[in-house]
């Protein structure tokens, strides 16, 4: 909706206060589809060669998660924290023996099933399985434990935000490719310099559409869409965070209730759900 919004007003509010003040938009629409292909289609082959296939793909996705927006809502995160008091009470109880048919086949757990859009997530699964398989080996150690864990999440963190950088590079580029296209509309009024003045006035503001375009791209679609994509993706990490709080709670040994709650302490305040109902959530929960 926020998105709409800003298209919306971007260009109600750009080519509205052109027109009211006077301006001419045939001039723009005559130029528009060829400046548009030379401007588009420069910045996007330029993309092409600067990025692998891997990160075109993931750009072009990274597009539709700005219209969609971030991928974990309120309610996964009370899944997460329930996924997380199961696993802390059956670790506390019966032991890291009894973790293993969860965390080494976690599709086939049931645990596990009970959080289907958690279990899709294969850095959630592998995340909190490495853990646990790493406590197997008398890996007791909690702040070598956090470290370990933010390693990992800085090394997802850094992959997640490659397409969001790429987007930017695009965005930092289209105003100099905008000039280009001018360059060459004044080149083609330049072989035409025997014209009638209206025809090269025509001609002149047809070649500036190209610098318009490329700075109108730059800083008013792509570059917002880079940093919304950002955005997204760091609110979205926060779930990682949360999972390794709780994680380290477990290796120093308190109770599953409390390592809970300090998981729960970590969550967006957006998303955060109440002490109470976390607590009523866990008292239904099955005793596996």
């Amino acid at each position: 909706m926020a998105l709409l919004l800003g298209l919306i007003m971007v260009f109600g509010l750009v080519f509205g206060g052109f027109m009211l003040s006077g301006g001419n938009l045939d001039i723009v629409l005559h130029a528009l589809p060829y400046e548009g292909m030379m401007i588009g289609g420069a910045s996007l082959g330029a993309f092409v060669i600067a990025n692998s296939f891997a990160v075109v793909k993931s750009s072009f996705a990274g597009v539709i998660r700005v219209f969609k927006g971030p991928h974990w809502k309120a309610n996964d995160y009370n899944d997460l924290l329930n996924l997380m008091f199961e696993l802390a009470r059956l670790h506390r109880t019966k032991g890291i023996v009894a973790m293993d048919e969860h965390i080494e086949n976690p599709e086939n757990s049931a645990i596990f099933q009970r959080y289907p859009r958690l279990m899709k997530d294969h850095f959630i699964t592998d995340l909190i399985g490495d853990s646990f398989r790493i406590m197997s080996m008398q890996f007791d150690d909690r702040f070598q434990m956090e470290e370990v864990i933010n390693r990992k999440i800085k090394k997802h963190h850094h992959e997640t935000l490659v397409s969001a950088r790429a987007i930017q590079s695009m965005a930092d580029g289209l105003p100099a490719i905008g000039i280009v296209a001018a360059v060459l509309g004044v080149i083609k009024t330049m072989s035409s310099i025997d014209k009638p003045p209206e025809i090269l006035g025509a001609m002149i503001g047809g070649a500036l559409v190209g610098t318009f375009l490329g700075v109108f791209l730059a800083y008013c679609l792509v570059q917002p869409i880079a940093g919304r994509l950002e955005q997204i993706e760091e609110e979205d990490g926060a779930i990682y965070t949360v999972i390794r709080d709780i994680i380290v709670a477990i290796v120093a040994g308190h109770p599953p209730g409390v390592c809970i709650e300090l998981g729960r302490g970590n969550i967006p305040t957006t998303k955060q759900p109440g002490f109470s109902s976390v607590e009523a959530s866990q008292r239904e929960l099955p005793v596996v």
